[in-house]
Parts: structure tokens; sequence; C-alpha cells
């Protein structure tokens, strides 16, 4: 019987292009990462367990603030949208006469708390939920810093804001790589969002790299190599964590070159400070010790 040469072919093509099915190897979960340090700010004031409160005495980068104690510029607040629970708020007044600095006579009083002292860590990821104000030449952060002299024990901005709703900026700091840093990059927000939309600003940070990020999304990623064509590499020694609020100074006059009525702060936005509309919310700030051998980081 002859068979049909144009079915056979066919016939032997299906049978080669078939290979049974293969068993998936089941992938190991991973493991979760060490939680070491976290406030929800959930509670009815200011752990000061974990954080310290500066004082007016702190002065830096001709800011225009005067740090205080005070429950009306640093408050743990609930009943904010979008917040998991109570958020911490910080937020800067319109309180000339009040700054007891000879030198520097601000018209507005701010928070900024730090855990110097009560917790720092080496190497791990730091994270925290924050809502930020739109307005021109205010200067909210929420960074890293040594626990020595500034810059020799390194720096890592995680977050900084001067007023530009649809961006915020990294950088690193350090031992020839200070200041005017090349180790600096912008986050653009996607269309639709920006910086008064809840958001999670990150570190991921190794004995090898330093990454950035947003809501998960990697913005810059610095080397060991990268950091130490500028300096010595600054990042195996413990920092602290510090949140705080600036109005004005050396970084917003640098982006909008606003010389009055205040250094780097419009007159829009001092009556927004007037009237007590702007604040930095904060949700929760965690940190994690490092990813697991073999975890990616």
């Amino acid at each position: 019987m002859r068979i049909n040469q144009t079915i056979l072919l066919a016939a032997t093509a299906a049978a080669l292009a078939y290979s049974p099915p293969v068993a998936l190897a089941q992938e190991t979960p991973a493991q979760p990462r060490q939680l070491i340090f976290a406030d929800e700010f959930d509670g009815e004031a200011l752990d000061r367990g974990k954080w310290n409160v500066v004082g007016p005495q702190f002065w830096v980068n001709n800011e225009q603030q005067a740090y205080v104690d005070d429950p009306s510029v640093l408050s743990l607040v609930n009943g904010i949208s979008g917040a998991d629970g109570g958020v911490l708020m910080l937020r800067p007044l319109y309180r000339p006469g009040v700054d007891p600095h000879p030198d520097r006579k601000a018209d507005f009083i701010s928070g900024r708390v730090n855990s110097k002292g009560k917790f720092d860590f080496t190497h791990g990821r730091a994270e925290a939920r924050i809502r930020m104000p739109d307005a021109e030449g205010v200067w909210p952060a929420w960074w890293l810093l040594g626990n020595g002299k500034w810059p020799d024990t390194g720096e890592i901005d995680i977050m900084e804001y001067v007023g530009e709703k649809d961006w915020i900026g990294v950088a690193l700091h350090g031992p020839g790589y200070s200041g005017e840093t090349p180790l600096v990059n912008k986050f653009f927000f996607p269309q639709g969002e920006d910086v008064t939309d809840w958001h999670v600003y990150a570190v991921e940070w190794t004995s090898e790299q330093i990454t950035f990020e947003v809501d998960g999304h990697v913005l810059y990623r610095a080397t060991r190599p990268m950091v130490e064509h500028y300096g010595k590499w600054r990042f195996d020694t413990p920092k602290h964590l510090i949140l705080n609020f600036a109005v004005g100074g050396a970084y917003p006059f640098k982006t909008n070159g606003i010389t009055k009525p205040y250094n780097g702060v419009p007159e829009a936005t001092v009556e927004k400070i007037r009237t007590g509309e702007i604040a930095m919310l904060v949700d929760w700030v965690r940190v994690y010790a490092p990813a697991a051998s073999g975890e990616a980081e």
C-alpha cells in the first residue's frame, strides 16, 4: 500500500515537535526579611525611645527655619486620608521673633527627628511611606547619616524634595563627593502622580552597592566602584535615621533661584505656611536586616 508522503511528513513533524511535559521545579519561597526597626506612628505622642527631637541650635545650608521641640510642628495625628493608622506630621509655621539663634533669626519654625544613639544600622533596607505638600521652596527629606564627622562617615539621601512636585532627588555624600555630589539622581513621577500622593521611598544598602527605589521601582544604583572613582567608600559604617522639614536654603535656591522674600522661598509658599496648610506626613518607617545569602537584594 502506497502511503501518502504529505501525510507521512506531517505526522513525523508533529511527533518530533512533541515532548512530554517536564515537572516544574518548585520554587523555594523567599525568607521574610528580619524587621530590625519600625515605627507606625500609631501612639498618642512621638516615641522618645526611638527618636531624638532636634532643637534651634542646629543650623546648616542657610535654611530659613529654626527647629523646635513643639507639638505645633511635630506631632502624631490620626484621620489622614490614605494613611494606615496614625502619621507623623512635620510642618513649618510662620513665627517671627521666636528663633533664639543670635546669627540666624529665622521667621519660620519646623520639626526634625533622628535616631542617633537610639538606633543605627549597617547594611539592609530602610523605607518610609510619605506624602508631601505642593509648595515651592520647601525642603523635606528622609535620609541616613553616619555618626562621625561629615562627610567622612557617609550620607545616604533616600528622598529630598524642593517643591517641584513632579520629582524627588536621591544622593550619596562622602569624602571627595559631598555638597555638589556627582552621585545624584532625580525620579520623575509617571503622568498623573506626584509627591502629594502617598509613596514608599526606600534604599537597599549592601557592602557593594546602594540602590534607591520609589514604590518598588529602582531609580538609581551607585556601586562601590562608582563611588571609589571620586573618593573612599564610607558605607560600611553605622548610619542613623533622619526625617526633617526644612524651609528654603541652598538646594531650593539652586533649583528655583528665588531670593525674596526668603532664600529659595516664594511669597506664595510663605502664605501657605502662614495658614498652616503645609506638612510632611509619614505613615511609617521600617528598617530590615540585609537579605539572606542567595536572596535577591
